[in-house]
């Protein structure tokens, strides 16, 4: 049994150097220091290991292993060894988090250690505020990397909104390069003044040009002025029920309703880049009133996400 077991654990770190091997040096061609290296690849070690600079965020997903506490403990730091030693991180250097059984689906904004685990990651020239500890996410998506490109380098000159803002790293790229102005809004508060944070992490913090917005932004889309933006960012989450929104949200069921709302918000010929991560999503194109919608999806897969993401990003036009 015990060799079976070893033989388990050596097939997971062979595995991961291979991979690891393939995709760091992508990621050095790319100038690039945070990107995901393992995604659940063998079903025995459902984890997602992520390198941020010289930190590696390990985050273990909830699956039925039927271990008893003892041995599951085991298999945790047993894996996150063989993850050491393929990384030659030290132990310190390895965030462990857990996924606890929560039925609420807001469960992804509860912390879930004392630890404040805060280090700044570079990406793109730009830096941000990266917490490897405290939540669920570590407050960058590296999925979007693309996205964010491409939003930086239409932005010059933009109104720029950002919905769900989340920590802001749209934001921040807008930022970058030479909006006139971006609004974030999101309905937390811990995640707004983050993205002011990360503004001010690359000294572009100005009161009279970006402006943050706590909002439920269900509400919210209906108090926007018509013909103000040019560029739109909406990431919505897939379901939302928390306390403090007014109504609940079911992306399938409510697309067409916050696209359309969002559109009437923006100028003639403004751009909306639209996503989200419900894997069965499907847009309803006919019920759109845009000029022109383009599924996006698979130019914006970074090298780490190949044949692994399950989102969907389109970029629609007024």
């Amino acid at each position: 049994m015990h060799t079976i077991m070893s033989d388990k654990y050596q097939m997971f770190e062979n595995r991961l150097a291979k991979v690891y091997k393939h995709l760091a040096k992508t990621a050095r061609r790319q100038g690039i220091s945070c990107f995901r290296l393992y995604d659940r690849d063998l079903p025995e070690f459902p984890l997602i290991i992520e390198l941020y600079e010289d930190k590696v965020s390990v985050a273990e997903y909830l699956s039925s292993h039927g271990m008893d506490d003892d041995a599951y403990d085991d298999w945790l730091e047993r894996s996150v060894q063989r993850v050491g030693n393929v990384l030659n991180a030290p132990r310190e250097d390895i965030f462990l988090r857990t996924r606890q059984r929560k039925t609420d689906r807001q469960s992804q904004y509860e912390k879930i250690s004392i630890e404040k685990a805060e280090i700044v990651a570079k990406e793109d020239g730009l830096n941000f505020k990266v917490n490897l500890s405290d939540y669920l996410d570590t407050g960058l998506f590296l999925d979007h990397r693309i996205t964010r490109h491409m939003v930086r380098e239409e932005s010059k000159d933009k109104h720029v909104l950002n919905l769900f803002c989340y920590t802001g790293s749209f934001s921040v790229y807008a930022a970058a390069g030479g909006a006139a102005s971006v609004t974030s809004a999101d309905l937390s508060k811990t995640y707004l003044k983050w993205a002011e944070d990360n503004m001010e992490l690359n000294g572009i913090y100005d009161p009279a040009k970006h402006h943050y917005v706590h909002a439920d932004v269900l509400q919210y889309l209906d108090d926007l002025k018509i013909n103000t933006f040019d560029l739109v960012i909406m990431d919505p989450p897939t379901f939302s029920n928390s306390k403090r929104m007014k109504d609940f949200l079911d992306i399938q069921r409510d697309h067409v309703t916050l696209i359309n709302k969002v559109l009437m918000a923006m100028k003639k010929d403004g751009v909306l880049y639209f996503s989200n991560n419900l894997r069965r999503f499907e847009l309803d194109e006919p019920a759109i009133e845009a000029s022109s919608i383009k599924n996006i999806t698979a130019q914006t897969i970074p090298f780490d996400f190949q044949g692994k993401l399950q989102r969907h990003c389109f970029r629609i036009i007024k």
